[in-house]
C-alpha cells in the first residue's frame, strides 16, 4: 500500500510538472510572436502579388515612404534661416572698455581713437557670433540669418556676420595704418559675440516647417483597383499597400488585437498539444522522463522565440538561423521519428511569425528530412562538415524552383538568399560543440561520447586490461556479440557495445575470484558459499562506485546495474543448498542488488553476457551443445521475468538466439591440426 501511494504521488508530480512546462512553453512562444494586426497580406518589392485582384473598399491617402519624407525634411531644413537675438549690452560693454583703453593711450590722436571706435561699432552692428556658430552658418555663402532686435527681425547675409577672429581680421584690414596700435591695445580681447542663437524661436520655426510637409502624395478612391494577381509589386504599389494597412491600423480597435492574440495562442496550443499527444502515444519512454520532455520543449521554444525577435526587429534574415539543429539534437539523443515530428512542430510554430510561410515551411522541412536521412548515426566530427554541406545544398536546390514558381527568372534570383543559406549551414556546425552542453544540462549521452568511451587505451578500460585481462577479453567478446544482436533487431549497437566494455569493471577489485582471471588456483575453495557469493555479487556495487568516481554517464552505469538483473548467483546458492540438504537456504544473500533490464540494449547485454560466460564451461563444444546452451539459458531468463520491464519482443529474443549460436560456433570452430615435421 505505501508503494502504491508513492507511485501515485510520483505520477501526480510528473503530470503537474509536465502541465507547468506546457503552459510556460505556450506563454513564451505567444509572448514573442509579432502582433502586427494589420498585416493581412505578405508581399515584398520585386515579388509577384500572389493573391487575387485587390480593390480598395474605402478611401485612403497614399502615404509617402519614410525615405521620401526624410529627404523632403532634409531639403526644407537647408532653407531655414536661423534666428539670432542681438544683445546690445555686449556691444555697449565692449565699446566702454575700448574707450577706457584708448583714452589711456598717448600714442593715438583723438581722431584715430574715434576712427577705431567707429570701426568696432560697425562690426557690432553687423553682428558677432561664436566661432562654432560661425563655422555652421558660413558653409553656404549664399545663406542668410535673421537677427532679432526686440520684436523686430531683419535678414542679414551670413557673409556679413563675423566671429571674434574674423572681426579682428576685418579691423586690421580697415585700419591697416594703425595695426601696430591695435595689437598693443589687445583689442581682440574686447570683441565678444553679441548674437546669441535663439533656441526657442528656432524650435518653433522648425516644428512649423516640418508640420507643413504633407505626409501623403495622393488618394486612392473606394472601388479603385490597386493590383492584379501575378503583377509584380514595385516601389509605388508597395507604398500604396503599406498606406492601406496603416489606414486599417488607424481604424482598428482593441478587439482586433485581442482576436490576433487569441488566434496566435490557439494555434500554439494546438501544435504543442498535438506534439504532446504524439509523445504520450508513440514515445512513452521519452514522455515519462522529465529530462527528455524538457529538452524537446526547450527546442520548441528557442527557435520560435528567436524567429519572432528577428522578424520584429529585423536584425537579419531569419534564414541565417540554423533550424536544422533541432533534428540534429533530437536524432542524436533520441530517434529519427521523434526528430522528424519535433522538427515539424518547431517549423509550424516558427511559421506563425514569418511572412512567406509556404516558402519557409518547404525549405525547413526539406532540411529536416536531409538531416534525419544522413545522420542515422553520428560517430565522427567529419560527419558534421558533410551535414552542413548537405543542408546548404538542400536549401539552395529547393529555393530555385520556388523562385521560378513565383515568377522570377534565373536573372531575377535573390543572390542574398543563397548567402543566408550558406551562413545557416555554417551555423549548423555549432551543433557539435553544443552537444556537450546539452549532455551536461539534460543528462544525455551522444554517440560521439560513446565512441570516445570505447577507447581501450584510456581510463578504466586500460586499467581493466592490465588488472583483469581475462575479464577484459570477456567484455570485448560480449560487446561484439551484443552489437551483432543490436544491429539485427534495430537497437543502438554503439551504446550496447560501450555498456558491454564497462559492465564488469567492478571485478578489478578482486580479479582472482573470477574464473576468467584464475590460473589453476581457485580461492573460492577456501570460502563458504555465502562468502563467495558476497564477493561475486559485490562486483556490481563496486563497478557502480568506480563508474561514478570516473564520471561515466548514467546510461553506462545502468548497464552495470542491470547485467545480472535481480537474479541469484545460482552456483553458490545450489552449493549452499547441497551443503545443508535438511534446511531451506534464504536466497537473499545470493541475490544480485541490481534491477532487471529496462531497455532493449540492457536485455541484449544480459543475454550476451550470460551465454558467453557459460559457453566457456562447455566440455563438449559442438553446434548442438552451443544451441542447447543458448536456448536453455535465455529461455530461463524469460521464464524468470528478467525482460518483463523492457521493450523487447519474442521475435527479438529469437533473433538474438540465432545470432549468439552462429557467433559462438564461429568462435569455437575446430582448427586443422598442423603436421609435425618428421
Amino acid at each position: 500500500m505505501p508503494l502504491f501511494q508513492f507511485r501515485n504521488k510520483k505520477a501526480r508530480r510528473n503530470v503537474l510538472n509536465q502541465l507547468i512546462l506546457f503552459v510556460i512553453t505556450v506563454l513564451l512562444i505567444v509572448w514573442s510572436l509579432p502582433r502586427n494586426t494589420t498585416r493581412h497580406f505578405n508581399y515584398e518589392i520585386g515579388r509577384p502579388w500572389i493573391y487575387g485582384s485587390f480593390i480598395a473598399h474605402f478611401d485612403f491617402p497614399i502615404l509617402k515612404s519614410d525615405e521620401m519624407i526624410r529627404h523632403e525634411r532634409d531639403s526644407v531644413m537647408k532653407t531655414i534661416q536661423p534666428y539670432y537675438r542681438l544683445s546690445p549690452e555686449v556691444s555697449k560693454t565692449a565699446l566702454s572698455h575700448l574707450r577706457d583703453k584708448l583714452s589711456g593711450s598717448a600714442a593715438l590722436s583723438t581722431s584715430q581713437q574715434h576712427q577705431i571706435l567707429r570701426a568696432v561699432e560697425r562690426i557690432y552692428q553687423n553682428g558677432i557670433v561664436s566661432s562654432s556658430d560661425y563655422k555652421a552658418i558660413t558653409r553656404d555663402t549664399t545663406a542668410h540669418l535673421k537677427i532679432l532686435e526686440g520684436k523686430e527681425a531683419r535678414t542679414v547675409s551670413c557673409s556679413q556676420v563675423n566671429s571674434p577672429k574674423t572681426a579682428y581680421e576685418s579691423l586690421t584690414r580697415q585700419l591697416a595704418s594703425l595695426s601696430g596700435s591695435l595689437a598693443s591695445l589687445n583689442i581682440n580681447e574686447n570683441l565678444e559675440p553679441n548674437l546669441v542663437f535663439d533656441t526657442e524661436r528656432n524650435q518653433e520655426q522648425r516644428d512649423r516647417v516640418l508640420q507643413s510637409i504633407p505626409t501623403a502624395k495622393g488618394t486612392i478612391q473606394a472601388g479603385e483597383k490597386i493590383i492584379d494577381e501575378g503583377e509584380k509589386v514595385d516601389a509605388e504599389k508597395f507604398q500604396v499597400l503599406q498606406s492601406f494597412e496603416r489606414e486599417l491600423e488607424r481604424r482598428s480597435d482593441n478587439s482586433e488585437r485581442l482576436n490576433t492574440l487569441f488566434g496566435q495562442g490557439l494555434s500554439v496550443v494546438i501544435i504543442i498539444l498535438l506534439f504532446t499527444f504524439f509523445l504520450q502515444l508513440f514515445r512513452p519512454q521519452y514522455f515519462k522522463k522529465q529530462r527528455s520532455v524538457l529538452l524537446l520543449y526547450s527546442l520548441l521554444v528557442i527557435f520560435p522565440v528567436l524567429t519572432s525577435l528577428i522578424v520584429k526587429n529585423t536584425f537579419f534574415s531569419i534564414y541565417i538561423l540554423p533550424f536544422a539543429m533541432v533534428p540534429v539534437f533530437v536524432r542524436v539523443f533520441m530517434d529519427s521519428f521523434t526528430a522528424l515530428v519535433t522538427h515539424l512542430a518547431m517549423v509550424l510554430l516558427c511559421s506563425l511569425a514569418v511572412k512567406y510561410q509556404y516558402e519557409f515551411v518547404v525549405l525547413q522541412i526539406t532540411a529536416g528530412f536531409l538531416v534525419i536521412y544522413y545522420l542515422r548515426e553520428l560517430s565522427s566530427r567529419s560527419q558534421m562538415l558533410v551535414l552542413a554541406l548537405i543542408v546548404t545544398i538542400g536549401y539552395c536546390a529547393v529555393f530555385l524552383p520556388l523562385s521560378l514558381l513565383q515568377g522570377h527568372g534565373l536573372a531575377g534570383l535573390d543572390s542574398k538568399m543563397y548567402l543566408h543559406f550558406v551562413a545557416s549551414g555554417v551555423f549548423v556546425l555549432l551543433a557539435y560543440p553544443l552537444m556537450f552542453l546539452f549532455e551536461k544540462l539534460f543528462g544525455f549521452t551522444s554517440n560521439v561520447s560513446l565512441v570516445e568511451l570505447l577507447n581501450t587505451n584510456r581510463g578504466l578500460l586500460r586499467k581493466l586490461s592490465e588488472v583483469a585481462p581475462g575479464t577484459f577479453q570477456h567484455s570485448i567478446t560480449v560487446g561484439n556479440l551484443a552489437a551483432a544482436i543490436a544491429n539485427r533487431i534495430g537497437a543502438n549497437s554503439t551504446l550496447v557495445r560501450t555498456g558491454a566494455l564497462y559492465h564488469d569493471i567492478g571485478k578489478m577489485k578482486m580479479p582472482v575470484f573470477f574464473t576468467e582471471n584464475q590460473k589453476q588456483v581457485n580461492p573460492h575453495d577456501r570460502l563458504t558459499p555465502e562468502e563467495s557469493a558476497a564477493i561475486i555479487i559485490g562486483h556490481v556495487n563496486e563497478g557502480l562506485r568506480m563508474a561514478e568516481a570516473d564520471g561515466l554517464p548514467q546510461v553506462i552505469r545502468d548497464f552495470i546495474a542491470t547485467h545480472h538483473g535481480h537474479g541469484v548467483a545460482k552456483y553458490f546458492y545450489i552449493q549452499a543448498q547441497n551443503n545443508h540438504p535438511d534446511s531451506t537456504i534464504d536466497p537473499a544473500p545470493f541475490t544480485y542488488p541490481g534491477q532487471n533490464p529496462q531497455t532493449k540494449e540492457q536485455a541484449i547485454l544480459m543475454m550476451a553476457d550470460t551465454v558467453e560466460a557459460a559457453s566457456r564451461s562447455l566440455k563438449d563444444i559442438s553446434e548442438q551443445t552451443i544451441g542447447e546452451l543458448v536456448n536453455r539459458l535465455i529461455d530461463q531468463q524469460v521464464a524468470d521475468g528478467f525482460f518483463r520491464n523492457c521493450p523487447i519482443s519474442f521475435r527479438d529474443i529469437d533473433e538474438a538466439k540465432k545470432i549468439l549460436i552462429a557467433r559462438l560456433n564461429a568462435i569455437y570452430h575446430t582448427r586443422i591440426e598442423y603436421p609435425t615435421l618428421q
